[in-house]
């Protein structure tokens, strides 16, 4: 299709949007994060870079995978449409051999210079979200709890970047992103669910009694996310001024999910996504600031 109105975006603008910048950018932080909390003692700066560095590579290649599956159904959403491929910007077979060179390479730099085991955890996360997750969005709603999954994992690269282990701290800084995860992306389905369904994405919203097990699925999972969110100072991670943080973001948050629920409107749904863009850097901030150990 011809491309639409931002058809004179540079290059650079392309590129980011091919890799999901803001996305990819997501996935740095926590990926930071988990390898912050995980190092004993003084940071490996350099150890850090390389971990970045390839997870940055994998991501990169996973967001252009992403949209070359995708292409066609992107192309049928007014917010998608203007992304690389279906705008005409970029060929198929550009994006293709892109993705999957960032991700082999990425794959193989942090085998070679992080740790093996942080490349096995980055291969599931390519695997899980472009071969699971993917397709299951033209099949059940599910594919959203089943999406938590490879986008709760870059803490858990981080983690075993420093310590190259899984243990049971690394775990909990999974559980958090994935626990945060599906309220955000609920609230995303309920504004966009006619356009999810116009391009055959089968989402919860849609579903039959859909916006009543939406609303059930955020409050479910924002008080998850509370006592979760808790466990870093129950494994002395963090300290007591985190724990207040967790306390008082983890109800914010979960009030914005009742209020959700109880008004199943537009204003309601950008107000719990709204909560979900404040609450996790805050949430990172006060974990990274009171860090024990």
């Amino acid at each position: 299709m011809p491309a639409t109105p931002g058809a004179e975006k540079s290059l650079a603008a392309v590129g980011a949007d091919l890799v999901k910048a803001r996305l990819t950018g997501l996935v740095l932080l926590t990926t930071f994060v988990g390898f912050y909390l995980g190092e004993r003692g003084a940071v490996n700066y350099l150890l850090m870079f390389h971990a970045l560095f390839g997870t940055a590579l994998v991501a990169s290649g996973a967001a252009a995978l992403n949209q070359w599956l995708e292409r066609d159904y992107d192309a049928k959403m007014r917010r998608t449409a203007i992304r690389p491929l279906p705008s005409g910007r970029m060929q198929p077979a550009t994006v293709a051999i892109f993705g999957g060179a960032c991700s082999v390479i990425g794959l193989t730099y942090l085998a070679v210079l992080a740790n093996p085991l942080t490349s096995v955890v980055g291969a599931v996360t390519s695997v899980s979200y472009l071969f699971i997750y993917t397709p299951l969005k033209r099949v059940t709603w599910v594919n959203t709890l089943v999406g938590a999954i490879p986008g709760a994992l870059p803490p858990l690269m981080g983690w075993t970047a420093a310590r190259n282990d899984l243990s049971g701290e690394g775990w909990v800084l999974f559980a958090i992103l994935a626990f945060w995860q599906i309220p955000h992306f609920m609230a995303i389905a309920w504004l966009y669910r006619d356009e999810y369904a116009k391009a055959g994405f089968v989402m919860l919203p849609g579903c039959t009694d859909g916006c009543n097990r939406t609303a059930q699925q955020a409050i479910f999972n924002t008080l998850a996310l509370m006592l979760a969110s808790l466990c870093p100072f129950a494994f002395g991670l963090s300290g007591r001024i985190y724990l207040v943080a967790a306390l008082i973001l983890g109800a914010g948050y979960f009030g914005c999910a009742v209020r959700f629920a109880r008004q199943l409107t537009a204003q309601r749904a950008r107000q719990l996504f709204l909560a979900s863009i404040i609450y996790l850097p805050l949430l990172i901030a006060a974990l990274v600031g009171n860090k024990l150990k």
